[in-house]
């Protein structure tokens, strides 16, 4: 059956930190791989996650069991690069059918020297990582020649100096009502397109700009994007937030941006014990009791009982295990989610935070002209 599910005929075997082996056949590119492995629960979107820069340093496994059947389609990728160090999958499609397709994964991971491995239970790596938590795994041809000193002691680390974009970038956009400061920690293109369909000039900022170097751009907003790693190690971010804050400009956070922003008021974050990673995590937000469905990427979340109730509204919370997912705050113009409302492929149920941000820009313009 083993063949059926994935015919390839090169061995390659996933060995986690706590020893446990996974067989499967190796696809794209071939060479060992170490990183921490995730999963996440998507049922479309792979193009989007293969390149999204939030998973940066991170081996990659789709809990949907047939991966690739609508091919590669550059048009939808939220990056020109792959990020994930290496992928995993049940089955991938050897025959795409769609319109828009330009090949399929295997090719498309051989060309851009992608490691792939197909083939394995993914459905009990999943359990082993939500009974255990996330752990460190090699992808390797020869699992007896692994050391599992060596796996236990990865750690990926100043992953937004790896993916932030080198130098500001201005984006042009006809007849432009605002101007935004995009502080990029590792973008996902839908940002800036949710932004531009909102006649937003948007200028993407390196992740280490300086808050005097914002504030010469004269934004009507900020917004922060979202990005991989902890977010404790961005201190530079983090310090031009604080001055940032007293500028009394409307600024809105995505994800590693709610975190920093969290961070940037006094508040904590930690380590979830295997992330939320997927297009179907319910948020229930407590202002009106009414349950989201959101897409999510990130392992660290702020913690709620460091939230000062004084300084900021904690504004949505996860259904599942009720941690942090948003706040809005008392003392400073700016709100944050730690989902991804321009989610794409899905779903879009809170693409309204971005029309809030606009009314927040837009009075923001009224009361300077006053």
């Amino acid at each position: 059956m083993e063949g059926v599910v994935c015919r390839m005929e090169r061995a390659s075997y996933l060995v986690l930190e706590n020893g446990k082996v996974f067989k499967g056949k190796g696809f794209g590119a071939e060479r060992d791989v170490i990183a921490e492995v995730v999963f996440t629960t998507g049922m479309t979107g792979y193009l989007e996650t293969l390149t999204d820069r939030s998973y940066c340093g991170q081996i990659v496994v789709q809990t949907f069991p047939l991966i690739g059947n609508y091919g590669v389609i550059p048009e939808d990728f939220e990056s020109e690069n792959f990020f994930p160090k290496a992928y995993i999958v049940r089955q991938w499609c050897e025959v795409p059918s769609n319109f828009r397709s330009q090949g399929d994964l295997n090719t498309f991971f051989n060309a851009r020297g992608i490691v792939g491995l197909c083939g394995i239970d993914t459905r009990a790596l999943t359990r082993t990582i939500r009974e255990n938590g996330v752990m460190n795994g090699q992808i390797t041809s020869d699992p007896d020649s692994v050391d599992l000193e060596k796996i236990k002691s990865y750690r990926s680390v100043r992953g937004v100096e790896q993916v932030s974009s080198p130098s500001v970038v201005r984006r042009s956009v006809e007849n432009p009502k605002r101007r935004v400061a995009f502080m990029d920690f590792g973008y996902k293109k839908n940002i800036i397109r949710e932004l531009e369909k909102r006649n937003c000039e948007v200028i993407v900022c390196p992740h280490n700009t300086g808050a005097e170097e914002i504030m010469a751009l004269q934004p009507d907003g900020i917004m922060l994007s979202n990005g991989p790693g902890n977010p404790t190690e961005n201190v530079e971010a983090i310090e031009a937030l604080k001055t940032l804050l007293k500028k009394d400009i409307p600024i809105f956070g995505i994800c590693l941006g709610h975190q920093l922003l969290a961070l940037a008021n006094g508040f904590k974050t930690e380590k979830l014990k295997y992330g939320h990673r997927g297009a179907s995590q319910p948020v229930k937000d407590l202002s009106s009791g009414r349950i989201y469905i959101s897409s999510q990427n990130h392992g660290y979340a702020v913690i709620n009982d460091s939230v000062d109730p004084d300084r900021a509204t904690i504004s949505f919370v996860n259904v599942n295990d009720n941690t942090n997912e948003g706040i809005t705050y008392k003392n400073v113009n700016a709100f944050s989610v730690q989902f991804h409302p321009e989610a794409r492929g899905g779903p879009r149920d809170t693409a309204w935070l971005f029309d809030n941000f606009m009314d927040m820009m837009e009075e923001g313009k009224k009361n300077a002209a006053q």
